[in-house]
């Protein structure tokens, strides 16, 4: 059984329910249908007289927690979902249901899938559109060229850090800060704020929120640039850039052994940006070289590359790419604009607020359009799979 999000979020943007607010979903009035399943039966008999907005509130009667499709009985494609229903509770699943045939696909945890019977609703209007399932063969290929990516952009990190360390060791600090800012962006392109490189993302990217500033356990970019930008002597700081270089190529060997898992492909598409907006765009992560617009930038490049390896799959599936595009683009537009011609940037800290506020909302209203996806990129099992 899969686990994880509520596809709710993908129905309030459009993908697998109708774009609509709330307040229009409301004021259509929908009617509701009771809809429950337990392990060995998925809905029951149900219908509809006509299509329209409507409201499915569906109970699980298992004693496991359960994961809810309705779908298109003639190709699995998939209107809307829910997922960690747990055992005795009820979740509504709110669709506009066009005229067409459907089915609930329910799958208890630890039982096999289970398809309900087939309903069909009359008439000739258009609803909620369902979207064709990904599927792990889909998928495959894509995490195959991820790795590859991945392992390219670590053999540079590598060689970055080697020089890095050098200059430290060699008390060039004032080359050590420019060549800080070109490793750290390199490791920022290549999305391992979640989980991509287990231990060696705190070891390597870390910030000093857990165990402070003064601790010896802080470690790599982070603890190297609050020393470069604090006065710390190259003496103070050498074994801080020698186990960062370290720590760098101890992953580089690691990775090639990994296995990429699929559902982190479509995943790491959003939450790349939304760890920007969190951690760089408040000025959480300037640990004093002021350089987090940069590492935006570094996360825009890294979302692009895993949007090229989903686009064939998306295209077809999800209205709204192309605003995913012209978010992106305008996002990169205005965060550009506060590099300095020097090469340097200018703080998060000291931009001016309105400034700031078209930064924020762009990247906010980016990071919407991509969490659908998500869940439509989340492989299933389905009768391609081979």
């Amino acid at each position: 059984m899969r686990t994880g999000r509520l596809l709710a979020t993908v129905a309030s943007a459009g993908v697998l329910a109708a774009v609509t607010s709330c307040s229009s979903i409301s004021a259509a009035r929908p009617s509701s249908t009771a809809i429950s399943f337990n392990d060995a039966s998925c809905g029951g008999a149900w219908q509809l007289s006509g299509p329209g907005w409507h409201t499915f509130e569906i109970t699980n009667r298992a004693d496991y927690g359960a994961e809810v499709d309705l779908t298109n009985p003639a190709n699995g494609a998939v209107y809307d979902e829910l997922q960690n229903i747990g055992p005795g509770t009820t979740a509504p699943m709110h669709l506009d249901v066009g005229s067409g045939r459907y089915a609930f696909l329910c799958e208890v945890e630890d039982f096999d899938p289970v398809t309900g019977p087939t309903v069909v609703v009359g008439g000739h209007q258009a609803g909620t559109r369902a979207v064709l399932p990904i599927t792990y063969n889909d998928l495959y290929p894509l995490a195959k060229a991820y790795a590859s990516y991945t392992e390219a952009g670590l053999h540079v990190l590598a060689a970055e850090t080697t020089t890095l360390a050098a200059e430290v060791r060699s008390g060039n600090l004032a080359a050590a800060q420019h060549d800080w800012l070109t490793a750290h962006l390199q490791y920022e392109t290549l999305g391992a704020a979640y989980d991509a490189f287990g231990n060696f993302d705190a070891e390597i990217d870390g910030r000093a929120d857990a165990v402070g500033l003064g601790s010896p356990e802080w470690t790599g970019f982070y603890r190297l640039e609050y020393g470069l930008w604090h006065g710390q002597s190259a003496a103070e700081l050498t074994p801080v850039a020698a186990t960062l270089n370290t720590d760098a190529h101890q992953l580089l060997a690691w990775w090639p052994s990994q296995q990429v898992p699929l559902v982190d492909i479509g995943l790491r598409t959003h939450e790349i940006l939304e760890n920007a907006l969190e951690y760089q765009l408040s000025g959480h992560d300037d640990y004093g070289s002021g350089t987090t617009l940069a590492t935006t930038l570094a996360n825009i490049q890294g979302t692009r590359y895993l949007l090229s390896l989903l686009h064939p799959l998306l295209a077809p599936r999800y209205a709204q790419l192309p605003e995913v595009y012209t978010g992106l683009n305008l996002l990169q537009s205005l965060v550009e604009k506060e590099r300095l011609p020097n090469g340097s940037w200018i703080p998060v800290s000291s931009l001016s607020a309105t400034v700031r506020q078209q930064i924020d909302a762009a990247c906010d209203q980016v990071v919407q359009e991509l969490a659908p996806i998500a869940s439509i990129a989340e492989p299933r099992n389905t009768a391609r799979e081979f």
